[in-house]
């Protein structure tokens, strides 16, 4: 309860410019939470689907496998239904790679949407703490300058003490966000490591099977 009060008073004190620091914490906030989730499953949705597919690869039953990635919506069975398409059209390996290349360019913006938002979020709220904190100077030395000299440096003190407020709030906010930002982009490479590991392969197994099948 005393933490509670000690921050609402902190955020009463540090004037108007708490207010879009807190906006953009509230946007950003959102954002990482939305993206965090979504992440989140898509990464379970991935290891699923390899793990049901892989058997069936190392299987050679690449029907089967493409009829599995058809009737699913994830994002590695986007991937890999480009490349088994190409292999039951044409067998190039060429022509597979590509294929699963121009659909990896297509998912990774989908995975880095709106994320660096969170980025732009952490900056904004430190700049604006630091212009409140400026303003919040400029108002105070106004004041000190009509103020009673014998009442100027107690003024000037707690007018400072206050307009630093800003700066730590926006400190506050944009450290936390930053530090989301760093996870999520962690999370949405460690997705994409895992698509281009399960595209090669796939790719491996489709070219072993396919030797075998000339031979």
């Amino acid at each position: 309860m005393f933490v509670i009060n000690a921050f609402i008073e902190f955020f009463q004190t540090g004037g108007v410019f708490m207010y879009p620091i807190l906006l953009v914490f509230a946007f950003g906030f959102s954002i990482a939470v939305e993206r965090y989730l979504k992440l989140n499953i898509v990464r379970r949705e991935n290891r699923n689907m390899w793990d049901k597919l892989h058997p069936v690869l190392e299987e050679g039953d690449f029907e089967t496998a493409r009829t599995m990635t058809e009737e699913n919506n994830s994002t590695i069975s986007r991937l890999l239904s480009a490349g088994l398409e190409s292999q039951g059209a044409v067998r190039r390996r060429d022509d597979i790679e590509i294929a699963m290349e121009e659909t990896m360019m297509e998912i990774i913006p989908q995975l880095e949407k709106r994320t660096p938002y969170v980025a732009l979020c952490s900056n904004i709220s430190t700049l604006l703490g630091l212009l409140g904190t400026i303003m919040g100077l400029i108002a105070a030395f106004t004041a000190v300058a009509n103020a009673n000299p014998a009442e100027k440096a107690d003024l000037l003190s707690a007018s400072i003490s206050v307009a630093m407020n800003t700066t730590a709030f926006g400190l506050m906010v944009g450290i936390p966000l930053l530090i989301i930002y760093v996870v999520l982009n962690a999370k949405t490479g460690e997705i994409v490591n895992s698509l281009e590991m399960a595209s090669v392969k796939t790719l491996s197994l489709i070219s072993r099977m396919t030797k075998r099948i000339s031979e």
